[in-house]
């Protein structure tokens, strides 16, 4: 099959409200200043000392003892696995997540391990779920050695797992002899409104990492985060991958001064996609999920229109959204949305929905 390029579509007006996702956040100019005055080094010899701080930071915020700064979170994943896995080895994860879903099948094209797809509502699965899917040990089974989640799950809904569940399943992951990874893209939008530390969320993950560019705001950037050793191997691949960088303080600039500025603003976010929620919620036709962070999803099965028309008649009048199967939309608020763009979006909806 030969894919397309996809060109952008400059016959559509400029957006209004853009809610297609948290990565279409753009630095502030108060985290440019802190970009420019940013002091730098050779990232790839350990000689940047405003990357070197941003993992130190990093490292003390998951409680970790050793972290590595990544140009993104896909690269975080992949080298997770890379390190925790051996070619033909079996991953255990939600059947949505990630990793299967989005990363253009790079468990196996990388890591040579296959990915088994879990089911569970929201994202998530329990440790009896995890559990019943081991198989017997034999040599003609892949062995099983990881264990993935997402905190929060993205085609879940923006879902947090509890606490409880999660260390339940970690738990039960690490008493069978395998390793636990968690995605944590949006582990701090996690952590704001459970109203529970990083460290907690990610205490039993042997690797956890975070992503900058969503919520966080900042243009480019991940940190990966686990033992000393782990990291040290995580800097091997990184380096055969190309992920190596030269003056990179200017990044992980963006990175500290969004970790100081707007973690706790995270709260906004939520607020808002609550609010999203209930204006949708009393549009005709549409069916929607409720929210737990920045994610809302919602089906419109019942407007008589997919959601790639709905998204498309949206576009048109300046509003974006993001699709994720035929009658599924999800949109995302940011700190680029306030309120008032929130509400904006709602009456825009209403009217494309009105015909």
């Amino acid at each position: 099959m030969v894919y397309a390029p996809v060109r952008p579509d400059r016959s559509h007006p400029p957006v209004r409200v853009n809610l297609f996702s948290d990565t279409q956040t753009r630095p502030s100019a108060a985290m440019k200043e802190a970009m420019m005055r940013a002091e730098v080094g050779d990232e790839q010899n350990g000689d940047d000392p405003t990357v070197n701080e941003l993992c130190d930071r990093m490292a003390a915020l998951t409680g970790k003892e050793a972290a590595v700064f990544l140009p993104t979170g896909t690269m975080c994943n992949q080298i997770s696995l890379l390190v925790h896995t051996r070619r033909g080895d079996e991953i255990l994860a939600h059947e949505s997540s990630h990793i299967i879903a989005n990363e253009g099948g790079g468990p196996g094209a990388l890591a040579g391990a296959v990915v088994l797809g879990l089911r569970g509502a929201r994202g998530m699965f329990d440790s009896a779920t995890m559990l019943a899917a081991l198989r017997e040990q034999r040599r003609n089974a892949p062995p099983q050695t990881l264990v993935a989640v997402e905190q929060t799950t993205n085609a879940g809904g923006g879902a947090v797992w509890p606490l409880t569940m999660l260390n339940d399943v970690l738990g039960a992951a690490h008493h069978q002899g395998m390793k636990t990874h968690m995605d944590g893209a949006r582990l701090m939008n996690a952590a704001v409104a459970a109203g529970v530390t990083a460290a907690a969320m990610s205490e039993h993950c042997d690797s956890v990492w975070l992503d900058f560019t969503k919520g966080l705001g900042a243009p480019v950037g991940a940190v990966l985060c686990g033992s000393a050793a782990f990291i040290d191997q995580a800097w091997r691949w990184k380096q055969r991958l190309g992920g190596s960088m030269r003056q990179a303080g200017i990044c992980a600039a963006a990175c500290l001064y969004s970790l100081d500025h707007n973690v706790d603003r995270l709260a906004e976010d939520h607020a808002n996609a609550r609010i999203l929620s209930r204006g949708l919620s009393q549009l005709p036709g549409l069916v929607v999920e409720e929210p737990e962070t920045n994610l809302v999803f919602f089906d419109t099965r019942g407007s008589g229109l997919t959601a790639d028309e709905l998204a498309a008649r949206l576009r048109r009048e300046g509003v974006s959204v993001s699709t994720v199967g035929p009658y599924r939309v999800r949109a995302c608020t940011h700190l680029d949305v306030d309120a008032a763009g929130v509400e904006m979006a709602v009456r825009l909806i209403a009217g494309v929905l009105r015909g």
